[in-house]
């Protein structure tokens, strides 16, 4: 039996950014996608666009507790075998991006992947702004303040069976709090695919403000705290440090555009 797909989509108010997000999952090829959309409850057109896209299975609009929440939802109506979680100001950058994933996942030894994720401009999304080359993890990668970016990790749907959902309580670091969970508390198996998978729109909430800043790193601390971990004592400052090369990133542009078009 083939591998199927489970693709979320929180999402609120985002009906400028939902049809790049719609259409790269559309344009998957020789995968089954099951698409859930989770909205917010937004006040614009997003519903009506959501609705002109028959590969979506699911659409759930009501309020909700932020984005994790969302999530949270979606993985309790999924039923693929793989989740993955797709944001709404976030786009597949190729149409073989789940068959990738999938030739990963067709070795049953493995428990998730994750790969490369580039940031583009909110409006010229063909002007890549940073580069998130995730490279190999090792076991004290999370460590050195590594992590991988959410939008290109990939689970199989009994991790979050096992080990839970994401945490409501950890703000903006719900999704580091997770893997950190899962890779280094429970050490589930991982594979890297040395790729550019998704292009995200810049912006985030985490690092919008000094303030949120803050707030972030408090959270990154508690996730290692909830989990029983003793960090190094420079983990979580290093963490966004480890962050400032992708700026530098695009503009070694042959490799950026090599593993884009890989």
């Amino acid at each position: 039996m083939s591998l199927t797909f489970s693709i979320i989509t929180a999402c609120l108010n985002s009906a400028s950014t939902i049809p790049d997000c719609l259409d790269s999952i559309k344009k998957q090829q020789n995968v089954e996608v099951e698409h859930i959309i989770i909205d917010g409850g937004s006040s614009d057109c997003i519903l009506d666009i959501v609705k002109n896209y028959p590969h979506v299975a699911r659409i759930i609009s009501e309020p909700d507790c932020g984005m994790y929440d969302a999530m949270n939802k979606g993985i309790v109506l999924a039923t693929g075998d793989v989740i993955g979680i797709l944001n709404s100001d976030d786009y597949y950058a190729l149409p073989s991006v789940l068959t990738k994933v999938a030739e990963t996942f067709s070795d049953p030894n493995v428990d998730s992947c994750y790969a490369d994720l580039i940031y583009v401009d909110s409006v010229n999304t063909s002007k890549v702004l940073r580069y998130w080359k995730s490279g190999n993890i090792n076991d004290r990668s999370f460590y050195w303040g590594w992590m991988p970016p959410h939008p290109v990790f990939f689970v199989r749907r009994e991790v979050y069976e096992k080990y839970g959902p994401y945490r409501l309580d950890l703000g903006s670091a719900a999704d580091y709090e997770f893997m950190l969970r899962v890779l280094v508390k429970y050490k589930i198996s991982t594979a890297y695919i040395p790729q550019i998978l998704v292009k995200m729109r810049a912006g985030g909430e985490s690092n919008s403000s000094l303030k949120t800043r803050f707030f972030a790193h408090h959270m990154d601390r508690k996730a290692w705290s909830v989990n029983g971990l003793k960090p190094y004592p420079w983990t979580v400052h290093i963490k966004p440090i480890r962050k400032i090369p992708q700026w530098f990133a695009p503009y070694f542009s042959k490799e950026t555009k090599l593993r884009q078009n890989a």
